[in-house]
C-alpha cells in the first residue's frame, strides 16, 4: 500500500518480472538505448550484428527468419536505420534480406560501426546513404567461389580463379610444358565451375547496379554501372578483405554521410555497438538481430 510521501511509482517498473528481467538485463539496456537513438533521430533502427570472429557468421538464408521479425515490428513506410556488422556470405541471401527490408522503409540508412564486407558491401549499396566514420570499412564486391586445392576445398575469387586459368592456357599456348604443380588444381575444374565463376561475377554486378539505381543513384544507371565494376575489379582490390574507409568511398561515387567521432549520434550508436561487441564475446554469439521491441541470438 503506497503511503503518504512515498516518491516511488509501480509504473515505473519494467513490464517483465523482476527474475527475467534482471537475467535479462543486457538485452533491455540495449533496447533501451536503440530507443533513446531513434527518440532523438525520430527514424526506426534495426540491427545485424555478427561475431566477426566466429566462423559461422557469414550471411546464409538462415538469417532470412529472424531478419524478418525484426523488419516486421517496423510500421509501414518509415525511415530506418540498419546497424550491420558482418564480413559477408551469400548473395542471394543479402538480395532477400534487401527485398525485407524495402517492404517496410521508406528512406534508408545503413550505418557501419566498423565493417560491412562482401555481401554486406551489397546490401549497403541498397541504402539512400551510408553512415561511416573513421572506423569503418566496406569491401570490394567479388564473389568468392569454392575452389579445389592441395589443401583441399577453399574459397577463392571467382576472378581470379579465372585469371589463372588464363595464365595456365597462355604457358601451354606457348609450348611451356605444364607446371606440375597446376595438377591438384587442374582435376578439379570442369565446365561448370568455369560458367558458375562467371555468372557469379556477373550476379554481384547486376545486384549492385540494382540497388544503387533504385537508391544513391535513381535514374542514373551509368553511374551505378561504374561504381558496380569498380567494386568487382580485383585489380583495384586485389584482397577481398580490402578496406574501403569513408573517404574511398565517397571516391568512388557512393553517398557517404561522415560523422566524427565527436558527433553525439555517433557516440550513443558507439555506446550500443560496444555493448554487443562485449556481450556476444561473453555468451560466444553468432549473431545478434534487434529492434527496440525483438531481440534475436543465434
Amino acid at each position: 500500500m503506497k503511503r503518504e510521501g512515498d516518491s516511488m511509482d509501480h509504473q515505473q517498473f519494467p513490464k517483465q518480472s523482476p527474475l527475467y528481467h534482471a537475467v535479462h538485463r543486457d538485452r533491455y539496456e540495449r533496447q533501451a538505448l536503440i530507443r533513446e537513438l531513434e527518440r532523438k533521430t525520430g527514424r526506426r533502427i534495426l540491427v545485424y550484428m555478427a561475431n566477426l570472429t566466429h566462423p559461422d557468421s557469414a550471411i546464409t538464408r538462415e538469417d532470412i527468419a529472424p531478419f524478418y521479425e525484426i523488419v516486421s515490428s517496423l510500421e509501414d513506410q518509415c525511415d530506418v536505420d540498419l546497424i550491420i556488422e558482418s564480413p559477408g556470405g551469400d548473395p542471394n541471401a543479402a538480395e532477400t534480406l534487401v527485398h525485407t527490408l524495402f517492404s517496410k522503409t521508406r528512406h534508408l540508412r545503413v550505418i557501419v560501426p566498423q565493417a560491412a564486407k562482401s555481401a554486406a558491401t551489397l546490401i549497403s549499396l541498397a541504402a539512400d546513404e551510408i553512415v561511416m566514420s573513421d572506423t569503418s570499412e566496406l569491401g570490394p564486391i567479388d564473389p568468392q567461389v569454392s575452389i579445389p586445392t592441395v589443401l583441399g576445398y577453399q574459397y577463392r575469387p571467382a576472378q581470379a580463379f579465372l585469371n589463372g586459368l588464363e595464365l595456365i592456357k597462355k604457358e601451354h599456348a606457348n609450348g611451356q610444358p605444364l607446371n606440375a604443380a597446376y595438377l591438384p588444381f587442374l582435376q578439379g575444374v570442369d565446365a561448370a565451375l568455369i560458367d558458375f565463376c562467371h555468372k557469379s561475377i556477373e550476379h554481384s554486378k547486376r545486384l549492385a547496379v540494382k540497388w544503387l539505381s533504385r537508391s544513391m543513384h535513381k535514374n542514373n544507371p551509368l553511374k551505378a554501372k561504374r561504381i558496380a565494376e569498380t567494386l568487382i575489379n580485383i585489380d583495384k582490390y586485389p584482397n577481398h578483405g580490402s578496406v574501403i574507409g569513408y573517404e574511398e568511398a565517397k571516391a568512388i561515387g557512393l553517398k557517404v554521410v561522415y560523422l566524427p567521432a565527436g558527433d553525439e549520434f555517433w557516440q550513443g550508436m558507439w555506446r550500443l555497438y560496444t555493448r554487443y561487441l562485449v556481450y556476444m564475446r561473453e555468451k560466444t554469439a553468432v549473431k545478434l538481430f534487434e529492434s527496440h521491441d525483438v531481440s534475436i541470438m543465434v
